[in-house]
C-alpha cells in the first residue's frame, strides 16, 4: 500500500473517531426545531464532468465540489425544493465530517492549489487535467459494459488507446480530431445503481468527500482499475496522486465564491452533490447517456 493511502487511512480513522462520539449529542437543527430542513439553492453542473479526480485510490478532496467546479458554466441553478435530493438521516455526523474536511482544506488544500493555479501556465493545467481525465477511462470502460452498453465501453477504451499512445499519455487529445466518440464518465457506484441499489443514504467521508452508502462500498470495485494503483513505485504513484488532488483542488477555486455566499454551506453541498449523482443515474436507467464526456469541460 502506497503512503498516500496509509495517510488516508489514518485521517479517516482519526476523523471518524473524533466525530462520530459527537453525532449523537448534535442532532440536526431540522430535528430540533420539528420542521424540514431547508434545501439551498444548489448549482447544477454540466454533464461534460467526468470525475476524473475522482480516483477511488487516490481522491484526497471534497469530490462532488471537485466535479461541479469542472463544469464549463456556473449558470444552471436549481431552485430550492422542500425535500432534500437524498435521503440524511445521519446529517449530524455528517455535517461534523463536513466540518473536518473544509478545515484540512483550509489550511492545506487551498493554499497549495491556489499557489499551482497563479503559477503554472493555463496551458500546462490542461494537459494535466487530460492526463487524469484519461487515467479514469479503464472505470468508465468496464462499468459501461458492465451496465450492458459494449459499444461505448469499446469507444471509450479505444478513446485510452489513442490518447495514451498517441496523445502521450493524455496530455493530448487526438481523439477527439479521429472522431472517436466521448462519453460521460461512468463508476461502479453508478453500476450498482442500475442493477437495483438506487436509494441509499448519505454519507461524508474523512477526505474522501460525500457519497452515499452505496458509492463508498463501490470504491472497492473501482479501485483495482485505477492506473497509479497498478505503479510498482511507491514514490512515483505518491507524486502522481498530489499532483492529482492540486489539481483537482485548483479546479474547485471557482466554487469558492458560491460556497462562501450559500447560507448553508453544508447543504449547498450535498444537494449540489445529490442532485448531480440523481441525474447521472436517471440516464443511465433510461439509457440516455449521451456524448459529453470532455477534458473537464476546462477553457483555460
Amino acid at each position: 500500500m502506497k503512503t498516500i493511502q496509509y495517510l488516508v487511512l489514518a485521517a479517516i480513522v482519526l476523523g471518524t473517531s473524533a466525530c462520530a462520539s459527537n453525532a449523537a449529542k448534535h442532532p440536526p437543527a431540522a430535528a430540533l426545531s420539528g420542521a424540514p430542513a431547508p434545501a439551498s439553492a444548489s448549482v447544477a453542473r454540466s454533464d461534460a464532468i467526468t470525475g476524473a479526480v475522482v480516483d477511488a485510490n487516490a481522491s484526497l478532496v471534497d469530490t462532488s465540489v471537485q466535479e461541479l467546479a469542472r463544469s464549463s458554466t456556473m449558470s444552471e441553478l436549481v431552485a430550492p425544493t422542500s425535500r432534500p435530493p437524498v435521503s440524511d438521516p445521519w446529517e449530524g455526523f455528517n455535517r461534523k465530517m463536513h466540518g473536518f474536511n473544509n478545515v484540512l482544506d483550509r489550511f492545506v488544500l487551498r493554499p497549495v492549489a491556489t499557489a499551482y493555479d497563479k503559477v503554472v501556465p493555463d496551458p500546462v493545467q490542461s494537459g494535466v487535467t487530460r492526463f487524469f481525465v484519461n487515467l479514469r477511462l479503464p472505470v468508465t470502460a468496464v462499468n459501461q459494459a458492465l451496465q450492458g452498453r459494449p459499444t461505448q465501453a469499446g469507444q471509450s477504451l479505444g478513446r485510452f488507446a489513442v490518447n495514451t499512445t498517441v496523445g502521450i499519455a493524455g496530455v493530448f487529445d487526438p481523439a477527439t480530431s479521429l472522431g472517436v466518440p466521448k462519453w460521460d464518465g461512468e463508476d461502479f457506484g453508478q453500476t450498482l445503481a442500475t442493477w437495483g441499489w438506487q436509494d441509499s443514504r448519505y454519507l461524508v467521508m474523512p477526505l474522501l468527500g460525500p457519497r452515499t452508502i452505496r458509492d463508498a462500498v463501490a470504491i472497492v470495485g473501482d479501485m483495482p482499475l485505477s492506473p497509479i494503483g497498478k505503479i510498482d513505485s511507491a514514490s512515483v504513484a505518491d507524486k502522481l496522486q498530489i499532483l492529482q488532488m492540486v489539481d483537482g483542488r485548483a479546479q474547485m477555486l471557482p466554487m469558492d465564491r458560491f460556497r462562501k455566499d450559500a447560507l448553508d454551506d453544508y447543504l449547498f453541498v450535498r444537494d449540489a452533490w445529490a442532485q448531480r449523482r440523481n441525474r447521472q443515474i436517471a440516464q443511465d436507467l433510461t439509457g440516455s447517456v449521451g456524448a459529453g464526456f470532455d477534458d473537464g469541460g476546462l477553457t483555460r
